[in-house]
């Protein structure tokens, strides 16, 4: 057909114009920034189990397509930031902080926060807000948790869109805290001697640390974490202000406390769990240069979800800021919250 489609412009009196324009690559798009900062219509705590509350917001439109969205970590909590990728007139968007993250309460307990329990508050939060089904959408762990929501309860989930994705496997973390890997083999160094003292692995001493080291310890360590993960996203590694390292200790508490027990997703691997899976509508997202989440763990996932679709955001890394992942991201929902789908690649 394309050779009969070759003849036929040979052919015509105008031919040879005709094929330059349809073999001309496309002129490149615009690329679409986030929504502006919404302001929440409604703010509350939700009692969950053993003693725990979840701070809630919603924001946008009520009547619109509910959104489930998942904040990384574990334990960094929602920021303003990810409520932005969704158009305020047509979703329902909702964001809650995780056990022991962001607002929730107790601030930092890691006591009764196990992945079983982020689950189980997620069938709470949707009874609660009386939520038939909801589009799903969250970045590296976020993104892991999503998908073991999906595997909970198929009947929530109607759709999928998960970026940087976080398969919470041991050679994750032994690959994230490797310093050689990139190039500064005594990054963690002093951390290290300290897990050698201990006989313990680096991640078991780093919760150690983080639950009962003392202030100036706790601090310390945070600030090392922080800035590893900045300088691995390509960040300019500057300043942080004081008051930021408590809530950078509470994080990274919560954060090690879960990865020393690969999430509670091991036994067996998040992999062969994604046979329960239902297939829904699923957009993996994922920067070619993402030093935080290997971009070897989106493939993997892909490989075992075949409905999914996998878009590579060229020159991104982990940073969900990046101009290529906000384009990629809001086009996404844009196009699932008109169609049920999210769209087309970027033409040409």
């Amino acid at each position: 057909m394309i050779f009969m489609n070759l003849r036929w412009f040979g052919m015509h009196p105008r031919g040879a114009d005709t094929i330059r324009r349809v073999l001309a690559p496309l002129p490149p798009r615009p690329l679409l920034p986030l929504y502006p900062s919404p302001v929440p219509y409604r703010t509350e705590w939700l009692a969950v189990s053993d003693g725990h509350e979840l701070h809630l917001q919603q924001s946008g439109s009520p009547q619109g397509l509910p959104v489930l969205v998942l904040h990384g970590g574990p334990g960094s909590g929602c920021s303003p930031l990810l409520a932005r990728f969704f158009d305020p007139e047509r979703y329902r968007v909702i964001c809650v902080d995780q056990r022991g993250a962001g607002a929730s309460r107790p601030r930092g307990e890691v006591a009764h926060n196990t992945t079983a329990h982020l689950l189980a508050d997620l069938r709470r939060l949707r009874a609660h807000l009386g939520v038939d089904q909801w589009l799903v959408v969250g970045g590296s762990w976020g993104a892991t948790l999503a998908l073991a929501h999906a595997i909970d309860a198929p009947e929530a989930v109607v759709g999928m869109l998960l970026r940087g994705f976080f398969l919470a496997r041991a050679e994750d973390n032994v690959r994230f805290f490797d310093g050689a890997a990139f190039g500064q083999p005594r990054a963690w160094g002093a951390y290290q001697q300290q897990a050698d003292e201990w006989r313990c692995p680096l991640i078991d001493a780093l919760y150690r640390v983080l639950c009962t080291g003392l202030p100036a310890e706790r601090e310390a360590l945070a600030l090392h974490w922080w800035r590893w993960e900045q300088q691995l996203a390509g960040a300019l590694v500057a300043d942080i202000e004081p008051e930021r390292l408590a809530p950078l200790v509470v994080r990274y508490r919560i954060q090690s406390h879960y990865l020393r027990e690969l999430c509670w997703l091991d036994q067996p691997p998040l992999l062969e769990r994604c046979a329960a899976l239902r297939r829904v509508p699923t957009l993996l997202l994922h920067g070619t240069l993402d030093r935080i989440c290997r971009p070897s763990g989106a493939a993997a996932l892909h490989a075992r979800l075949l409905h999914s679709e996998l878009r590579w955001v060229h020159g991104a890394g982990h940073d969900p800021t990046h101009p290529g992942m906000v384009d990629a991201m809001v086009r996404a929902c844009d196009a699932f919250v008109v169609d049920g789908h999210f769209g087309d690649r970027e033409p040409g």
